[in-house]
C-alpha cells in the first residue's frame, strides 16, 4: 500500500507536528529519525541491532545498488526487505545526491534528458535519468522512493538555481509518470537553492503533482545554519499539511531541533555511524573522542543515562581500547550510540510535543550540548 500520514498533534508554540506514518511494515511515529544504510546496511550492524535502536525508516541508497549489485540482482532476491533481511520501511534516494557529489572527478554533463557522469568506484560512463532513476527504484521495491533532481551546490548564482530549479520541476513531472510500482509511495523534493522566490516556486509547484509526500533537498551543502534555516522556512509553509514533510541528510541534534520546530517530521544522514568510524560519540554536553587519552581509565559508560547496548555493558576505556587496537567492535559499539542517541532524541522531541513544552526542551538540550570535541 502507500504510505499514509495522519497529523495528530499541532505542538501549541511552535510548527512542531506529532503524527503518524502508516506503512506496509506498521505505524511509526513522526517527528523520525531514519538511519542511513546506502548499500542496503547500516554500516557495521545487523537489522536487528538498527532496531534495537528504536528504528522506523531506514534508508537505502539508488545509486549505489544501481552500481553493485545491480537492481536485478535485488529484484530477484524478493526485493530490499528480503534482500537485507529488514522487516520495516525502507525509503531509497534518487541518487542525484550521489551523481552530483561522487561522480569520478565530479565530472558530468547535465542535460534536459539527465546527467551523463562516470562512475566513483571503476571511471565507466554513465546515464542517470529521471525515468531510469525510478525503474532502479521501482524494481528495489522500497515502501518510498525519491524523484531524480539536482542537489543545487552553494554557492550558486540565481541564474543557474532558477534553471536548475525549473529543470528539476520537469523531472518530477517525469518521473511521477514513469513511477510504475503501486506499494511504493513517491515523494517530490522541493529545490531552489538560498532563493526565496525559487523556493517558493518549487514548493508550490511540487506540490500541484500531487505526490505521497515532500522533500526538502539542497541543505547541508556548505551553507551556514542560518541559511539552511531560511531554506526550511520559505518552503514548508507551502507544503501540505495532511502529508509527510522530509529534511534530507540532516543529523545535527540542533539541526533536527530546528527543523521539527519550522514543522519537519523526517530526518535521515550518515552522521552518526560516519563519527563513530572517526572514534566520535554524541553526549548531551556535545560530542567526544573516544580515543582521547583522558578516557583511557575511564570505566564509565559513553552516557550514565543512556539506554543503548553499548553503554548499558562497555565502558569508555574499552571502547577506547577497541578503536586504538583497530578493532572493528569499537566502531559497531559507537554507532549503535549514535543511532540510538538521535532516535531517542526524536522520542523525547514527541513527548515534548505532546506536552506543549518543545521551546523549554530545546533550551535545556542547546544550554548542555557543544557542537565543540571535546
Amino acid at each position: 500500500m502507500k504510505i499514509k500520514y495522519e497529523l495528530r498533534k499541532n505542538e501549541k508554540n511552535t510548527s512542531a507536528r506529532l503524527g503518524y506514518l502508516y506503512t506496509n511494515y506498521g505505524r511509526v511515529e513522526t517527528p523520525m529519525f531514519m538511519p542511513v544504510g546506502t548499500q542496503a546496511t547500516i554500516k557495521t550492524l545487523s537489522p536487528e541491532e538498527v532496531k534495537e535502536c528504536g528504528s522506523g525508516v531506514v534508508l537505502a541508497n539508488t545509486y549505489h545498488l544501481h552500481l553493485r549489485p545491480g537492481e536485478d540482482i535485488v529484484s530477484k532476491a524478493g526485493g530490499l526487505h528480503k534482500f537485507m533481511n529488514y522487516d520495516g520501511p525502507i525509503l531509497t534516494d534518487s541518487g542525484g545526491f550521489q551523481v552530483f557529489s561522487l561522480a569520478k572527478n565530479k565530472k558530468k554533463d547535465i542535460t534536459e534528458e539527465g546527467v551523463h557522469f562516470k562512475s566513483h568506484i571503476d571511471g565507466k560512463s554513465l546515464f542517470l535519468t529521471p525515468e531510469k532513476s525510478i525503474e532502479i527504484q521501482n524494481k528495489l521495491d522500497s515502501d518510498i522512493a525519491m524523484s531524480f533532481d539536482e542537489c543545487i551546490p552553494y554557492p550558486a548564482s540565481y541564474e543557474y538555481a532558477k534553471a536548475s530549479t525549473e529543470r528539476t520541476l520537469r523531472w518530477a513531472k517525469r518521473g511521477k509518470d514513469a513511477h510504475k510500482n503501486e506499494n511504493q509511495s513517491l515523494f517530490g523534493i522541493v529545490q531552489g537553492g538560498e532563493y526565496t522566490d525559487l523556493r517558493i516556486m518549487s514548493a508550490k509547484e511540487t506540490v500541484k503533482m500531487n505526490f505521497d509526500g515532500y522533500s526538502i533537498g539542497g541543505t547541508s551543502v556548505g551553507e551556514g545554519k542560518d541559511v539552511m534555516y531560511k531554506m526550511i522556512d520559505d518552503a514548508i509553509l507551502y507544503l501540505p499539511k495532511d502529508k509527510p514533510r522530509y529534511l534530507m541528510g540532516v543529523g545535527d541534534p540542533i539541526d533536527i531541533l530546528e527543523g521539527v520546530i519550522r514543522g519537519v517530521d523526517m530526518f535521515d544522514c550518515v552522521l552518526p555511524t560516519r563519527l563513530a568510524r572517526h572514534g566520535n560519540a554524541f553526549t548531551r554536553s556535545g560530542k567526544i573522542n573516544i580515543k582521547n587519552l583522558k578516557f583511557k581509565e575511564d570505566f564509565t559508560p559513553i552516557e550514565d543515562e543512556c539506554d543503548c547496548y553499548a553503554c548499558k555493558h562497555y565502558t569508555k576505556a574499552y571502547i577506547r581500547h577497541l578503536l586504538t587496537a583497530q578493532e572493528t567492535f569499537g566502531a559497531r559499539l559507537l554507532s549503535i550510540h549514535n543511532i540510538r542517541f538521535l532516535i531517542k532524541l526524536t522520542e523525547e522531541i514527541r513527548e515534548a510535543i505532546k506536552n506543549d513544552n518543545l521551546l523549554e526542551y530545546k533550551e535545556e538540550f542547546i544550554s548542555k550540548y557543544s557542537k565543540k570535541n571535546n
